[in-house]
């Protein structure tokens, strides 16, 4: 996949990756951007089309599709973070989390899938795709739900010639990860790895080097990938 000259949709546009993401795409040539998120008037990226878009809504989806027929990459990037525990956790919650990186992500998928064809889709995925760790246990099973998913959806388009490309990062400074401690990775960092690995026809990007650790252990007991 060519990002110049590439007609993008980028969901979650207004902050953190999404924000880069749509940056990134028309520094590279993109021919159009367009940049949505759910509150479109906090949108404000320089030479991008900004549209509104709730994934979580089918009717807000059908609505972009409507207005973006020229789509051919497409960037699953809108999530949440709710911190719900799956045995004690508001079940609202995980509803909103699976909501979100599964159906969210599936129902884009499903909308603009037809205009894929020899085009790119990348979804942004997570280390947490792999390995369980209290306190955001909810959110770990989305976006395992998420890979899945994203696996799958790969199988069913490559009889149309649609790239999938999966990209899986660890903690990143944006404002879903800012009530928490610790180390985090440059956000423009992560999407130019994994715009990189886009072009270079890659099925799967890790975008820092803690992420590619996980990944390796998977092979290992799965109480200890996490470092127990």
């Amino acid at each position: 996949m060519q990002i110049s000259g590439a007609t993008a949709l980028v969901t979650g546009s207004n902050r953190g990756l999404g924000r880069h993401f749509a940056t990134q795409l028309l520094e590279r040539g993109a021919a159009k951007v367009y940049a949505t998120a759910r509150r479109p008037e906090t949108v404000d990226i320089p030479g991008a089309t900004v549209l509104r878009l709730d994934i979580t809504d089918p009717a807000s989806i059908a609505a972009a599709r409507e207005a973006a027929p020229d789509v051919n990459l497409l960037i699953n990037n809108a999530g949440v973070g709710t911190a719900a525990s799956l045995v004690t956790g508001d079940l609202d919650d995980l509803r909103h989390e699976m909501e979100t990186h599964f159906w969210g992500t599936l129902g884009v998928i499903r909308a603009f899938a037809p205009g894929l064809a020899d085009g790119a889709m990348l979804n942004v995925l997570s280390a947490l795709s792999w390995f369980a760790l209290l306190g955001v246990t909810g959110h770990s099973t989305a976006k395992a739900a998420e890979w899945g998913l994203t696996n799958n959806v790969r199988v069913e388009l490559a009889g149309q010639k649609t790239q999938v490309t999966a990209l899986h990062l660890g903690t990143v400074d944006t404002d879903l990860t800012a009530f928490m401690d610790g180390p985090k990775g440059d956000p423009a960092d992560a999407v130019r790895a994994g715009l990189d690995g886009l072009e270079a026809g890659r099925t799967e990007v890790l975008a820092d080097e803690w992420t590619t650790k996980i990944k390796a252990s998977l092979a290992g007991d799965p109480f200890m990938v996490a470092g127990w």
